[in-house]
């Protein structure tokens, strides 16, 4: 699966006007984020970028848009803090007038056996994957039920939706599969108002931060036989933000090759 270690948000104004995108990173190596932040900047979204400890990632990503034409900001915040959430998503509204989308990216990420996570470990894995998709997610309701549009897009990821027994990922596994929970939760509240919820749950995704070695003992895991890239994912959201997908609420896209299938 692929493993970054941060979050992001954007927020987006709808087709035929200036766009809004906001992605929050704190992973200098998260191709996943940047990809998706520039793709939405070509589109002529508007980009903020909200990090908690990556700043130089956040602002390059920012300064590559704005370096083409695009209008970025980037913003630090700890979205696993509720008030710091709400700060955030009011902070965005004030400046760029309304929030049409929210995308909650990949969360951080560790490898340990059940018995030896530590209390802290195990709550770092549901601060960083779950609380803050609730937490934003209630906060931009107000705003886009109220115009009666609005698209929210969380990762979660392959395999989340199997219940079966993750020894040494529990908390993570745990996490995301709430992400799938919520995901279904607020589509259904949210879809009388004109608003969709949804999830992508990827794979093995090559965003620039695993070695050859790694790539390869990943491949042959696959079905596919190969690697995700970043503008799979890319592509996803893409849809899922566009009117095609005006329909699709609910759902759950799986980027993974048929692995965890």
């Amino acid at each position: 699966m692929e493993v970054v270690p941060s979050r992001f948000v954007v927020t987006c104004q709808t087709p035929r006007q200036p766009k809004v995108s906001w992605p929050k990173s704190n992973s200098s190596g998260d191709g996943s984020i940047r990809g998706i932040a520039l793709d939405l900047a070509a589109q002529q979204w508007s980009v903020a970028i909200c990090y908690r400890t990556s700043e130089a990632a956040a602002t390059a990503t920012a300064d590559a848009i704005t370096s083409r034409g695009g209008r970025a900001l980037s913003i630090r915040c700890d979205v696993s803090d509720p008030q710091a959430a709400k700060g955030l998503v009011a902070q965005v509204e004030q400046q760029w007038g309304r929030i049409d989308a929210l995308i909650n990216g990949a969360g951080p990420y560790h490898r340990i056996n059940l018995f030896d996570e530590t209390a802290a470990g195990w709550n770092e894995m549901f601060d960083g994957n779950l609380h803050p998709i609730f937490y934003l997610a209630k906060a931009v309701a107000t705003g886009m039920k109220a115009r009666k549009s609005g698209r929210i897009i969380s990762f979660s990821m392959a395999n989340a939706d199997q219940m079966i027994s993750q020894p040494d990922v529990t908390a993570h596994y745990i996490a995301k599969a709430g992400v799938l929970i919520l995901t279904r939760t607020l589509a259904k509240l949210l879809a009388p108002h004109g608003i969709t919820v949804n999830a992508i749950s990827p794979g093995f995704i090559d965003s620039g931060s695993a070695p050859p070695e790694e790539l390869a003992g990943m491949t042959k895991r696959i079905p596919a036989g190969y690697i995700g890239t970043v503008d799979d994912t890319v592509a996803a959201v893409r849809y899922l933000l566009s009117d095609d997908a005006r329909y699709v609420n609910g759902a759950n896209i799986q980027i993974s090759g048929a692995w965890g299938v």
